[in-house]
């Protein structure tokens, strides 16, 4: 029998996001969790180049693309419903790590140690993902609000604040310099090469 891993994995696309809400645009898990890995990736960037911290962007960004692949056994729990209250908090933390046991399961038991780094990543690195995961949806929201969809204008105020919340100075930079490019059109973006 085939190990079946990448399998799942790859049923990332078939797991909706936001299915408490009015979409213009819908969008899947495989489809969130390349734009982490994408924000994740500059978070560690930030840290290391302009703040001179200790980060590693690869392993950011690989780490990003498995966040969510207990998702694949669970489905994406609404936010209002997931965080609700500390109990169903833990109760879903916990069904969250046993999927994760569950996925690993069905790799060779030689590849697990790599991939269960990916999915349980060291402090630093689990920091900047939940701000990659936040900016993320912060992002959603913004493209929501861009088509006219007000569905989303609660969440993107919660969001923000939620950032803001973070105190990190790579989300304060994101914020300052690439955030506002999400709320522009294509005509209005600027791909004129800066010297």
């Amino acid at each position: 029998m085939p190990y079946s891993f990448f399998a799942l994995i790859s049923r990332m696309k078939h797991i909706g996001r936001w299915s408490l809400m009015r979409n213009s645009s819908h969008e899947n898990v495989q489809e969130h969790s390349h734009m982490v890995a994408v924000i994740a990736h500059a978070l560690a960037v930030i840290r290391r180049d302009i703040f001179g911290g200790e980060a590693d962007p690869g392993a950011a960004a690989a780490a990003a693309l498995f966040h969510d692949a207990s998702e694949i056994l669970t489905g994406d729990m609404p936010t209002p419903v997931k965080y609700h209250n500390d109990d169903i908090i833990a109760a879903y933390k916990k069904v969250e790590s046993l999927a994760a046991q569950k996925l690993l399961a069905t790799l060779p038991e030689q590849m697990r140690p790599a991939y269960d780094a990916l999915f349980s990543p060291p402090e630093g690195t689990a920091q900047l993902l939940k701000a990659a995961d936040k900016l993320a949806a912060y992002v959603k929201c913004l493209e929501e609000l861009k088509t006219g969809n007000t569905e989303f204008r609660l969440a993107a105020v919660q969001t923000k604040r939620k950032l803001e919340a973070l105190g990190l100075p790579e989300v304060d930079y994101f914020m300052a310099h690439f955030i506002g490019a999400f709320e522009l059109t294509l005509d209005e973006l600027d791909l004129s090469v800066s010297t």
